[in-house]
């Protein structure tokens, strides 16, 4: 049983974790690690520590590292050290290298360590991957088309976007690294991605430091005569049009993803129209229920078993975006670099 808990930064998924924890855990000790003084106690926890060294005499069993990604691993190894279990929101760095030593350290302590992809807990999504990997409605999947994007100013009312970790490069922002749940769902769906070409923009005036336009093509691995899967994948931080869709083209049809609505629908045989066939409307904490519920479970059951999205899962997303970075500074194709696997992947 989780009665101590930790988190890690005090913004905006910060807080949505702290609410999600305390609905799941209501008799909880739940305390919050922030960077600045404040007066008052965030809402829906125990109280605040402001600096690492209190937070660690505090125990936690269960830690959610939600900190800009350039500070993430500067609390989660401290806090594996101390014996804590670990959800680390995505990216779980700002590079692939400092992650191996805290997947090593997790194994060696028998301590979960879950990256934040929530969108795998959609089940729209799940019914997605299902059939797509049953091959029931498309027949083989010859490309994929995929894209996401929201107006920047929009995503967080109330606040000045300019001061947020999506605009600054300092915190780890830009297009590639904030939407990178579509890198983590392509390839637990089609596999691991192979190589990449890349185009990383600034195309609007958005008072920003980071790219704001992605355009990324990833061929996948186990590809045969020539004819490797393919994905097209677009990301940008300021279309007004909220989106998030993948396509998947068939043999035998089309499938398509909303991951606004919770539809799926397939375009197929002699029907000549887009046809539902699965429909699950989620609300903005659902996926983030369903993770938690996940976790606790992996943590109370002490499974030998992976999460569904693991350290490892986190790194070879990582390991995605790097090679991301270097395709569009050369111009050039380049491989995804995997390091060993530290630990059974998942």
């Amino acid at each position: 049983m989780v009665e101590r808990i930790l988190l890690v930064g005090y913004g905006s998924i910060g807080k949505r974790h702290l609410r999600v924890a305390r609905r799941l855990l209501p008799h909880a000790d739940i305390r919050v690690l922030r960077r600045s003084f404040c007066d008052s106690v965030p809402e829906y926890s125990n109280g605040c520590f402001f600096n690492l060294g209190d937070a660690l005499r505090f125990l936690p069993q269960l830690a959610v590292v939600a900190s800009p990604a350039p500070f993430h691993m500067d609390t989660a190894v401290p806090l594996a050290e101390a014996g804590a279990h670990l959800l680390v929101e995505k990216p779980l760095s700002i590079s692939a290298q400092s992650i191996p030593g805290l997947i090593e350290l997790c194994e060696r302590n028998s301590l979960v360590l879950m990256t934040g992809y929530n969108l795998r807990f959609l089940p729209s999504l799940m019914c997605f991957r299902e059939l797509i990997q049953a091959r029931h409605l498309t027949g083989r999947v010859l490309s994929v088309r995929c894209e996401t994007g929201q107006y920047l100013p929009s995503w967080r009312p109330g606040t000045d976007y300019r001061q947020g970790v999506s605009a600054r490069k300092e915190l780890g922002g830009g297009a590639l690294l904030e939407l990178s749940h579509e890198i983590d769902y392509l390839r637990w769906i089609f596999g691991e991605i192979d190589w990449v070409k890349a185009s990383l923009l600034r195309q609007s005036d958005l008072e920003i430091d980071v790219e704001d336009t992605v355009h990324l093509m990833l061929g996948f691995q186990g590809g045969g005569e020539g004819r490797g899967l393919v994905a097209c994948l677009n990301m940008d931080l300021v279309r007004h049009d909220t989106t998030r869709t993948c396509v998947a083209i068939g043999t035998e049809g089309s499938l398509r993803w909303n991951g606004l609505t919770g539809n799926v629908d397939f375009y197929g045989g002699s029907a000549g129209a887009w046809q539902s066939v699965f429909s699950h409307p989620h609300q903005r904490d659902d996926s983030y229920l369903a993770e938690w519920r996940h976790l606790l479970g992996m943590i109370e059951k002490r499974a030998e078993r992976v999460p569904l999205v693991s350290g490892q899962d986190g790194l070879r997303a990582l390991q995605v975006v790097e090679a991301a970075r270097r395709a569009a500074a050369t111009g050039s194709t380049e491989r995804v670099v995997y390091m060993p696997d530290a630990v059974v992947a998942g």
